[in-house]
Formats: structure tokens, sequence, C-alpha cells
């Protein structure tokens, strides 16, 4: 993360943000399964088996595979270049888009939470670096793990400002997630549509920074 210019570590707080305001629309759409937090759809679906409950595990393994699959795709288009970046947020804003438009004609909650965590899924191979996410788009987690990595370096006299990039991109998350929880009273389709709108204006700003950055000969 500390590699990262600050043009990208802006253009990954702002797609946190939307995860966040995904996951927040999803979670409450399914009643308690989430759309870009797999680590909670894991114990979800575990605790599920162990009650018996088959169809909630079978619908959080679903949820699962389908992120599994939207990273497959996004990492399989080799995300090095610009334009490869610009086609995976492009391509997240139809996914959601989709939702938004399978909301709208009532269609089942499961199906949409599927799309979901594809598009989400495939914004994690944005910054690839040796087969592995510099940047987590979707999730805490590992960011958490950095934020308090880099409160320890401060008090013991390394870097100072080590936990403030961890801190911006979690805290983009849960703003996200507080606007997705209050747009979602205005019904799904029309949260779900504007976080479509969102990925496409990030889909624009990459594709306007991929023209800027040189070329390597």
């Amino acid at each position: 993360m500390k590699d990262v210019d600050r043009g990208a570590l802006t253009l990954s707080a702002a797609l946190s943000a939307v995860a966040g305001f995904v996951d927040a629309v999803g979670f409450l759409d399914t009643g308690g399964l989430f759309v870009s937090f797999m680590s909670g759809n894991s114990t979800q679906g575990a605790v599920a088996v162990l009650r018996g409950d088959a169809s909630l595990a079978l619908v959080a393994a679903g949820v699962i595979a389908a992120f599994v699959g939207g990273v497959t795709v996004g990492g399989a288009m080799s995300i090095r270049t610009a334009r490869a970046q610009t086609w995976v947020v492009s391509g997240a804003a139809v996914v959601v888009a989709v939702a938004a438009a399978l909301a709208l004609g009532g269609s089942t909650t499961l199906w949409r939470a599927g799309l979901l965590a594809a598009a989400m899924g495939a914004l994690n191979t944005l910054f690839l670096a040796d087969g592995r996410a510099r940047i987590p788009i979707t999730y805490s987690t590992g960011t958490l793990v950095s934020l308090g990595l880099g409160l320890s370096a401060l008090v013991t006299g390394g870097s100072r400002r080590g936990w403030q990039r961890p801190l911006l991109l979690w805290s983009a998350l849960v703003a996200g997630a507080v606007i997705g929880g209050v747009t979602h009273a205005l019904g799904s389709a029309a949260a779900l549509g504007v976080a479509a709108t969102a990925l496409a204006a990030a889909a624009a700003v990459v594709a306007v920074r991929g023209r800027r950055t040189p070329r390597p000969r």
C-alpha cells in the first residue's frame, strides 16, 4: 500500500466506499449475508451447517463462489495496464447496474447477491503485485492489520505515516456502508443505481489516468 501513488490511493478509497455501500445494501437485502466480505459469509455458512440449515449454507457458498469467480475473471485479464483496469471497473459498473435492473423488476434477491459479489470480487484485482492484491478494496481485515502495524511503528520510533493510508481506506469503507444503509431506504434498485453510477464515474477516472500514464518502451 505504501508504494501506491496518491492518485491510486484516492481511487482506491473511493472504490472502498462504493464497496462498503454495496455491501450494506446486499446485507440488508439478504438479511445477513455479505457481498464483499467473504470471511463473514464463511462463518455464516459454517454455523448454518452446524445448525442444519442447508439452505443458508448453500446460499453462503454460492455468494462466495460468485466472489471468487469475479476475482478469477479480473485476475485473468492480467491487471497490468490502465486499460485492463478500466475494463474491470466498467464491467463491475455494468454488473451492478444489471443487479439494479433486476431489483426494479422484482427478481430473486439471491441472484442479485451473486452478481454483486462477483463485481466486488473483480475490484480486488485492480492493484496486483506478485499475484497478490496490494490494496484490498472490498474487505477491511488486512487493512486493519496494516493500520495496527502502522501504529506500532509510530509508537516505537518508526514511520510516522504508516497508519494513515490504512485508516483512510477503512474509514472510506465504513462511510460508504453508512451511506449505503441510509440510501437503501429508497429501495434496492435506487441504491444500486447510485452504486453503478459511482462505479461508472470511477471507470472514467481510471481511463483518464491511463491516458496520462506514460507507456513503457
